[in-house]
């Protein structure tokens, strides 16, 4: 009788236990940390939005990020969104809810309008 109960107990911790992340997709634009918030016109370390976020990354040592106009995602990936700075994008990625990094799987641009 206790191996049933032990059984029981379980599988229902298991199906109470929460599921591994699964992959989510997040809209917004691919920005800088120092320049997420406020936009680039303070700094505006080029002609575009783009060319301050490179700028900002490569020279005074930003990292890329995703903003979707309230919140601020870290990027896993440094690399990939070096092509879509100052683009709007969907990124697919698993969310770490206590740190705000999105462990990205993909980067791809929205058309406009969406």
């Amino acid at each position: 009788m206790k191996a049933v109960y032990l059984t029981l107990a379980v599988l229902t911790g298991l199906s109470a236990a929460p599921a591994a992340d699964a992959p989510r997709t997040f809209n917004g634009v691919i920005t800088d940390d120092m320049c997420a918030r406020g936009g680039h016109a303070t700094m505006r370390m080029g002609p575009t939005d783009a060319e301050c976020t490179r700028a900002c990354v490569n020279i005074h040592g930003a990292a890329y990020v995703l903003f979707d106009g309230k919140n601020v995602y870290a990027l896993s990936d440094q690399q990939s969104p070096d092509r879509f700075a100052g683009q709007s994008v969907r990124v697919t990625g698993v969310l770490d809810s206590k740190t705000k990094t999105i462990r990205v799987q993909n980067i791809a641009a929205r058309p406009s309008g969406r």
